[in-house]
């Protein structure tokens, strides 16, 4: 009897560091093995100036500030890594990075495949023409207008809804520099694009005389978000991380650093809801 209570009791003492082991190792799996939050990868596109770029060889930009306040306020560590634009959707939907960003605009079929932060950013595309352009708005594209487009976004859903799906004037690209090129070169009539991306080139290259026309009634307000894969569990920590650096002015800090104004926080968080 008592050799039978002894093997009871191993069996349960047993049991219980099985269980503590397994417990560990689950937190160990979404912390780190020293208790700090994992490191993740985040694949994003380095060519879409002001959101993300490279300057001397290093990332730089307004998402790239904005994810790593947001990645601190939820107590993790990222690694941006530079994949392009096509390859980020394949990236993130197939694990290969923990989630990605680079002004991806939140919409009902992105969200059949990927999983989204609340919106941090407020955005409408907006048209990009030289100087002396007759192109005055978004049904001015109607009139026989080539029109250049950074493939695989809504700057070219927006054109496609206006000309049509797949119309013979509207030109891809794989990022939007070889889509103001191609204008510039006269292959295109205009450029359509995010606001601050067009606005962001215009700025920097005077030079060239281009003009950007804004057309509300044209384009809809669109909202970016942090991108993730279906069913991804860091969804929550990053929707609470978003929301406080909006509340907290640190958003705002960062945003008047790239753009030189205020931005709608009240809007952005009114979306959010």
């Amino acid at each position: 009897m008592k050799k039978k209570v002894f093997l009871t009791i191993v069996m349960i003492f047993s049991l219980i560091l099985a269980a503590c082991g397994d417990n560990q190792a689950d937190a160990e799996k979404s912390s780190g093995s020293n208790g700090e939050k994992k490191k993740l990868k985040v694949a994003t596109e380095a060519n879409y100036a002001p959101f993300v770029y490279l300057n001397q060889g290093e990332m730089t930009g307004f998402d790239v500030d904005f994810m790593n306040a947001v990645a601190s306020e939820a107590g993790y560590e990222i690694e941006l890594v530079n994949v392009g634009w096509d390859p980020l959707f394949v990236e993130v939907k197939s694990k290969l990075s923990d989630l990605g960003i680079c002004a991806i605009t939140i919409n009902d079929e992105r969200k059949q495949t990927y999983d989204f932060s609340v919106p941090y950013y407020l955005s409408t595309n907006k048209i990009l023409v030289p100087e002396g352009s007759d192109i005055k708005s978004a049904a001015d594209l109607k009139n026989d207008k080539v029109v250049a487009v950074l493939g695989g976004t809504t700057g070219q859903e927006a054109v496609e809804s206006i000309l049509g799906k797949n119309h013979a004037n509207i030109k891809k690209f794989d990022n939007n520099n070889l889509a103001i090129m191609e204008m510039l070169s006269g292959g295109a009539d205009a450029v359509v694009a995010d606001n601050a991306v067009v606005e962001e080139y215009a700025k920097n290259n005077p030079d060239q005389n281009l003009v950007v026309i804004t057309d509300d009634d044209g384009f809809e307000k669109e909202f970016y978000g942090i991108m993730f894969p279906k069913g991804s569990e860091l969804k929550s920590d990053f929707d609470v991380a978003v929301t406080k650096v909006l509340e907290n002015g640190t958003y705002a800090k960062i945003y008047e650093q790239w753009f030189g104004s205020e931005p709608d926080v009240a809007t952005i968080l009114a979306q959010q809801n």
